[in-house]
């Protein structure tokens, strides 16, 4: 403990975010209306972005910030300022405010002076609303407080080197025009870009309940993205992506020529596919698809914050201790996990946003429903956090997910997989079912003013005929429908568990997921048509091609 406490001493910042959080607290608990919590969160970002399109830079550049998010609660953990206002809108202060690079303290310390006035004061405005708010409304159906105490973590991990802060800019820059120059050889791909992320990011904490917490997290991501463009004037999108946590674990070239290959390959086969119908029936989705599939169907609506909601669907709320998934199946959240396969994890962090450790979670434990998803804002028979409130830089953290894995005890393989769904498509009348290869992402809502619905984007499809003809690929498919009645169609899981990285965006902003399952049967998915151009193709040629 010492010799954590010795280094953090070492650590300018977080030394003046302490003193600072120490000052301001010593004057404002002496006040009428005391703030019971505060915090600082400072994450400081250093990245490149880099993107090439057709074989030639488009974008290049590096930034160095530093962004302060300060929380300031009025009130008591029972009720406070961040208390939802039912049937209105009130916004809860979010201050992201960029504090100087240097460690100038007295410039650093003026920010944050300034940030917790105004964080304070909008804070007893909204409490204010709060009370009066529910003077007027019925008895909430949540009884839980709005907020617990966390564990009085110190933790420290040193700063990453600052010859690892940055990518060789010009190295890279060769290389991804390169790579997006391999989209040139389709005369029909008006888009073809190679990009690169890479980011060190360094997380600082602070609170009154003594956590002082610092520590990294540090990627690199290769996007290639493509499009081309039907005759009937719907336009086609492919993406692949390779994530490390080192930018020298990245794939080496030859793996990424032939994926950029293999996107031009399918690009131009769906261009020329048919157009699917609007359907209802059984399909498969590979692992990818199945982990995008339970991230917005279920991951989101397992968000703990959420459940105490009185606008929210709340649509697996009091079904714990029910079976929601076949018994085979568990749904486990775990950003403790940095590896899976040799592959880095994108939801993977030692502390989230409110100073609360990471925590792996068992969400659904061989069927049945177990747990949430949980911030320090706890809900009626959950009163903790499990190291889940995570925000953008900026933001206010809410409960969210991390690394989803879908697992199952009984794995069905990929041929099995495949006679299931020919047999159920018999047994429902088809003449086909479907297979969902890729997908790009998806959304979904969740509160009670509109359907509780989801939409998943795929952009590889293949109808599969019951009587033995070849698979044939379809476009403009939108994965569509409600929950409860997707979720209990879910049949059986199996084949090669694959892994789906991207960013997830929702109330407290942007944030790294990962979603990892086995190949899904499902006996009934609906699909709609996907919305589309109604412009013609380009007329005139490529100028490289004239």
């Amino acid at each position: 403990m010492f010799a954590i406490q010795d280094m953090l001493a070492q650590d300018d910042l977080s030394v003046i975010l302490e003193d600072e959080l120490q000052r301001e607290w010593k004057v404002l608990s002496q006040l009428e209306d005391a703030p019971y919590y505060m915090s600082y969160r400072v994450d400081e970002e250093y990245s490149n972005r880099i993107s090439a399109n057709l074989g030639n830079i488009e974008t290049a550049g590096s930034n160095h910030e530093r962004i302060l998010s300060t929380s300031v609660r009025v009130g008591t953990p029972e009720l406070d300022n961040f208390h939802e206002i039912r049937g209105g809108y009130s916004r809860i202060y979010s201050s992201g405010q960029n504090i100087p690079l240097s460690n100038d303290k007295t410039a650093i310390c003026q920010v944050i002076w300034n940030e917790t006035d105004k964080a304070y004061k909008e804070g007893i405005k909204r409490f204010a609303k709060v009370k009066a708010n529910i003077a007027v409304k019925v008895e909430s159906e949540d009884k839980a407080p709005d907020f617990v105490a966390g564990t009085k973590d110190i933790y420290y991990e040193e700063p990453i080197p600052e010859n690892q802060r940055f990518i060789d800019e010009a190295a890279w820059k060769e290389k991804l025009k390169e790579y997006s120059k391999i989209f040139l050889s389709s005369p029909n791909i008006h888009n073809g870009r190679a990009s690169i992320s890479h980011y060190v990011i360094r997380k600082y904490f602070v609170d009154s309940e003594g956590d002082n917490i610092a520590h990294n997290f540090i990627y690199s991501r290769i996007m290639l993205s493509a499009e081309i463009k039907a005759e009937d004037g719907m336009v086609l999108p492919l993406y692949k992506s390779f994530l490390a946590y080192e930018v020298g674990d990245l794939p080496n070239d030859e793996t990424i020529r032939k994926a950029v290959h293999d996107l031009v390959s399918k690009l131009e086969e769906l261009r020329v596919a048919p157009v699917v119908e609007p359907y209802s029936g059984p399909a498969i989705m590979s692992g990818a698809a199945a982990g995008v599939f339970f991230h917005e169907i279920f991951g989101h609506r397992v968000e703990g914050q959420r459940q105490k909601s009185e606008s929210d669907g709340q649509t697996f709320k009091k079904k714990i201790n029910e079976v929601v998934l076949p018994e085979a199946m568990s749904v486990v959240f775990d950003p403790t996990l940095r590896k899976i396969h040799e592959q880095d994890l994108y939801g993977y962090y030692i502390y989230d946003d409110q100073g609360v450790k990471s925590e792996k979670v068992t969400v659904v434990d061989n069927g049945i429903l177990k747990d949430f998803l949980m911030s320090r804002t706890p809900i009626n028979n959950f009163n903790k956090s499990n190291g889940h409130g995570r925000a953008y830089k900026g933001r206010s953290p809410v409960a969210r997910q991390s690394n989803l894995i879908v697992e199952t005890t009984t794995r069905y393989s990929e041929a099995d997989l495949r006679k299931m769904l020919i047999e159920e498509a018999k047994n429902q009348d088809k003449e086909f079912a479907y297979l969902f290869k890729n997908v790009t992402g998806g959304f979904t809502t969740t509160g009670r003013y509109m359907p509780n619905a989801f939409n998943v984007n795929p952009t590889e499809v293949y109808k599969i005929y019951v009587d033995g003809k070849a698979d044939e690929l379809v476009r403009g498919v939108d994965l569509v429908g409600t929950p409860l009645t997707m979720f209990s169609e879910v049949e059986a899981g199996g084949g090669k568990s694959e892994i789906f990285t991207g960013n997830c965006g929702a109330e407290s902003g942007w944030v790294p997921v990962t979603a990892i399952s086995p190949s899904l049967f499902v006996k009934q998915i609906e699909l709609q048509k996907k919305s589309k151009s109604q412009e013609k193709p380009v007329i005139l040629k490529r100028p490289d091609l004239q």
